[in-house]
């Protein structure tokens, strides 16, 4: 025993030398945030678990109900395959009014959750505010002129446009079920934009559409640089206190003060993520106002001209948002690793948000069978 003990010393000291000189310190967390506690990845509700950075709410906007609000209920079999994906949240709302809303499991209007990856289309939208705003001077500048160490080759020609597009030809390891790729390092590691440094290139940029965080990041960084200001503090100014959040909303940050994880991890209530897909069905009006330019939403919203990995064309990727056609009618929409959803039908003029713990299981580049489900849900309520 004394011998075995002996060993399984040896191994695990042999295993921390091994991480640290590794530089995947991550692994500690991501081990403590998961297996120990009886969890296999991330879920919506570890706002506690990293720093935060908040975003105000000063100007709220509660939004109106339908005069048919309370008497509209999706069908049994649609409800259920909700509740089979652990659903937290499902808000439907046409013409600026609440058809219908639920809430599950302890969850109610005023929860904040876990974004994921719609905090993408988030991040491209404020792309959008800078480059109105003039501290970006065109999409097609190159990153190096924001990012340290992309000013030189083979970096020095990506573009802010093809981050937009996912066309980096950057290879950032998008791997979700592995410890040592970028989604982990990203999410679980104390310096964000460290994973970010000298990156293998092995794409020509603008040519192929390879979803990445990284090229997400890089976004960050580029805001940041160019607004002189913290991408969360941006957003309050920009976005957040124009479009009438009812509650403040926290982006998660990698160490206490440091960068926002802006491919993930914005925190908000289901009825202000909705905020986000009024904004892009309004093409970047708000009230009065135009917040961003109305150009810039028509190109996010429409599919990037590029091809896919096996040489097919893109037919599911904007700018950060995500496109597609169902039943004949357009739609884009932001979505999140566990079936986070901000569902925008302009035919219809409608959004509907659906938050939870699941989603359907998809095979490559097909989409997951549960975002037809969440549409069916809106479409059977449309006036």
């Amino acid at each position: 025993m004394r011998k075995l003990l002996l060993i399984l010393f040896f191994v695990v000291i042999a295993g921390a030398i091994a991480i640290k000189l590794s530089g995947n310190q991550h692994i500690y967390r991501t081990i403590a945030m998961t297996i120990f506690r009886g969890k296999m990845g991330p879920d919506i509700d570890e706002l506690k678990d990293f720093p935060t950075r908040s975003i105000s709410h000063p100007n709220p906007e509660p939004w109106p109900k339908s005069n048919v609000y309370g008497g509209l209920n999706p069908s049994q079999e649609l409800l259920n395959k909700a509740i089979k994906y652990k659903t937290t949240a499902l808000l439907v709302i046409q013409n600026d009014s609440i058809l219908y809303e639920q809430y599950f499991d302890g969850y109610d209007a005023t929860t904040v959750s876990n974004s994921f990856s719609m905090a993408k289309s988030f991040t491209g939208l404020l792309i959008g505010c800078a480059l109105k705003d003039g501290f970006i001077k065109s999409l097609d500048e190159p990153v190096g002129n924001y990012v340290a160490g992309y000013d030189v080759a083979p970096y020095d020609i990506i573009t802010i446009r093809h981050l937009l597009m996912m066309s980096s030809g950057l290879d950032f390891k998008e791997s979700y079920g592995s410890l040592f790729g970028w989604p982990a390092k990203a999410y679980y590691g104390k310096d964000v934009n460290a994973t970010l440094a000298s990156p293998p290139k092995i794409n020509e940029p603008g040519t192929v559409y390879e979803y990445k965080g990284g090229d997400s990041q890089l976004l960050g960084m580029i805001l940041e640089k160019a607004t002189k200001m913290r991408v969360a503090n941006y957003a309050a100014k920009r976005l957040w206190q124009k479009i009438g959040a009812e509650s403040d909303a926290y982006w998660s940050l990698d160490v206490e003060g440091g960068m926002e994880k802006v491919s993930c991890c914005y925190y908000a209530t289901a009825h202000d993520f909705a905020r986000f897909g009024k904004l892009a069905l309004q093409y970047g009006r708000w009230n009065e106002e135009q917040v961003i330019d109305s150009s810039f939403i028509a190109e996010s919203m429409t599919l990037a001209p590029i091809v896919t990995k096996e040489g097919k064309p893109n037919t599911q990727y904007g700018y950060q948002w995500w496109v597609t056609n169902y039943k004949d009618l357009d739609v884009f929409y932001a979505r999140g690793i566990l079936g986070q959803y901000i569902f925008c039908i302009p035919a219809k003029n409608m959004i509907v948000v659906r938050l939870g713990h699941k989603r359907a299981e998809k095979k490559g580049d097909e989409l997951p069978q549960d975002i037809f489900d969440y549409l069916d849900m809106g479409l059977e309520m449309a006036r």
